[in-house]
């Protein structure tokens, strides 16, 4: 059974191309009937969408590849991973906060889940329970401490 992350990037890969494949060839074919392609707007619109799509495509293609190699095997059982739920001591703040480590296509920080590619994630990424960390965030240095880890496979 597929994931959501992955249902929801298959449904926008065949919008698009269905939209590159249908509906822009016929944008095209329309636009150049028009006349002078130079300065023919429509035509340079639709060729510019078109490079976005192709472009878009790539992107996400790409990106269910790079998902289906995530393999849970190689996820420790006893540090900060994918999957992961966190509580942090905030050292500057003087404040916990518990967050949980997924995919960037997954992450809302105003609900606590933060992708595993973001400053505070990779920063987190292979640490234990009473590690410290420092973590360069756009808003500056902070400090955290790992109070507790719930794994994935907790």
């Amino acid at each position: 059974m597929a994931s959501p992350i992955v249902e929801k990037l298959q449904e926008e890969i065949q919008a698009l191309e269905h939209e590159l494949n249908h509906e822009l060839p016929k944008e095209l074919k329309r636009a150049r009937a028009l006349g002078d392609l130079s300065e023919n707007a429509e035509y340079i619109m639709a060729k510019q969408r078109q490079d976005y799509v192709g472009a878009r495509l790539a992107q996400l293609k790409k990106r269910l590849a790079d998902l289906s190699l995530i393999n849970l095997n190689n996820i420790p059982k006893d540090r900060v991973a994918f999957g992961s739920r966190v509580t942090l001591y905030d050292v500057d703040r003087g404040a916990e906060i518990e967050y949980k480590l997924v995919t960037s296509e997954e992450s809302d920080v105003s609900k606590g889940l933060i992708s595993t590619t973001s400053p505070i994630g990779r920063g987190l990424m292979g640490k234990k329970v009473g590690d410290v960390v420092t973590v360069i965030t756009p808003t500056g240095k902070r400090e955290f401490e790992i109070r507790s880890l719930q794994t994935i496979y907790d």
